[in-house]
């Protein structure tokens, strides 16, 4: 059966938490996980330890139990795999970043063509 690392919602209304869990694919998103590797939580707080007044969302994770789950085939969700490369377990999923170009417009509307005589 397929294994995946993902995120289990936690907390109230307006206030999520995430256990980052190891689970089969099938089961639903808040059932019993086999494994809760970790923590996410996404609202910005201060940081207490730095007085410059930056907020960060705080990660907690087992890296050696989320290697092994790796190592072992487990398949991170997308949002877990940006976690997991936000602290070295994993490399980054790199998007294209170079500009569109759009597609080439019809001769009619781009005006190289000659108008066309009526009789």
């Amino acid at each position: 059966m397929v294994v995946k690392i993902r995120l289990a919602r936690f907390g109230r209304k307006n206030q999520p938490f995430y256990n980052i869990v190891v689970a089969h694919a099938r089961t639903a998103r808040n059932s019993r996980p086999l494994e809760v590797i970790g923590t996410y939580d996404p609202m910005p707080k201060p940081d207490p330890y730095d007085d410059s007044g930056t907020l960060h969302k705080d990660i907690k994770l087992d890296t050696l139990r989320a290697k092994y789950w790796i190592g072992v085939g487990a398949q991170p969700t997308d949002t877990v795999w940006r976690l997991l490369s936000l602290l070295g377990v994993m490399e980054p999923k790199y998007r294209n970043t170079q500009p569109r170009t759009p597609p080439p417009m019809p001769r009619e509307f781009r005006g190289d063509s000659q108008p066309q005589e009526t009789k």
